[in-house]
């Protein structure tokens, strides 16, 4: 994926410099920083994706990251009137973000963590029509796979608004994919039950329709975003389509495993110090 340069460009006076590098300082360092919308008090939304477009930029050339897909946040009802919108946001994956199933997650470089079960969807061909539909969508999805999403916030104590969240990559930090691929056709998404175990007592429950209605929806609604700003999504990309249920906090030496009916089961293994692979 090349990056997007029209994310509804900002016409506002704020630093978007400033405010991309004091998040950028604030994963660097650990310490969390003020709302951006405290700090700029004009920022707008299309402030907040130039601020996104332009880390990611830097996490591209400067550090030498791959996009390897998005993920979709604020999918919830519930959470879109909590910050006052009435649509989902998108936040870039990258390559080291992905962990496979049970393996080690160093606490280094998360960031408040909490986690989130979802569905993650492969794509096996192109969405790049001028606007992709329901159609379109499943017959671009290759496979199906049950997902651990670690959300994160640079933002002190969450305290974030729909512009925090979206300059922030949308609060993304991680996640782990489960090993058994599954197809579209052999999952009914909108139904699909969802429990979340730490260490064996139910943390979370929730199901396909907590995804606004159902999951593939969420997908066809990046699908059309992406393809109106002039970067589709492609072959081979990963979708992370939203959460099925309430996120929960996450400490050193948890253990999270998740059961998606029909798409099997994921864990999520965080190491009880700062060893291990480090995000960067």
């Amino acid at each position: 994926m090349t990056i997007a340069k029209d994310n509804a460009m900002s016409t506002s006076s704020i630093d978007i410099a400033g405010a991309a590098r004091s998040l950028r300082d604030a994963a660097r360092t650990g310490i969390a920083i003020a709302p951006l919308r405290e700090t700029f008090p004009q920022i707008t939304a299309a402030d907040a994706y130039a601020v996104q477009r332009m880390n990611t930029e830097h996490r591209v050339s400067e550090q030498g990251a791959r996009i390897v897909g998005c993920k979709i946040g604020l999918t919830a009802r519930a959470v879109q009137a909590q910050l006052g919108v009435d649509q989902p946001d998108f936040g870039m994956l990258f390559d080291d973000m992905g962990f496979g199933d049970a393996e080690p997650v160093s606490m280094r470089g998360l960031q408040q963590p909490r986690i989130e079960a979802e569905v993650a969807f492969v794509l096996g061909r192109d969405l790049d029509m001028e606007k992709p539909g329901h159609a379109d969508v499943i017959q671009a999805i290759d496979h199906l796979l049950p997902a651990l999403e670690i959300v994160g916030s640079r933002i002190a104590n969450w305290n974030i608004r729909f512009v925090d969240t979206v300059a922030d990559n949308a609060s993304s930090s991680a996640y782990v994919l489960g090993s058994m691929p599954k197809r579209l056709s052999d999952v009914d998404l909108r139904l699909c039950g969802m429990v979340m175990t730490r260490r064996g007592e139910p943390v979370s429950v929730g199901a396909g329709a907590a995804c606004m209605g159902n999951p593939l929806n969420a997908v066809v609604w990046l699908a059309r975003t992406m393809a109106a700003l002039g970067q589709p999504l492609r072959a081979g990309h990963l979708v992370l389509s939203g959460a099925l249920g309430p996120m929960v906090a996450v400490s050193a030496g948890d253990v999270f495993e998740t059961h998606i009916n029909g798409l099997g089961c994921v864990k999520a293994v965080f190491e009880a110090d700062l060893a291990g692979r480090q995000l960067t």
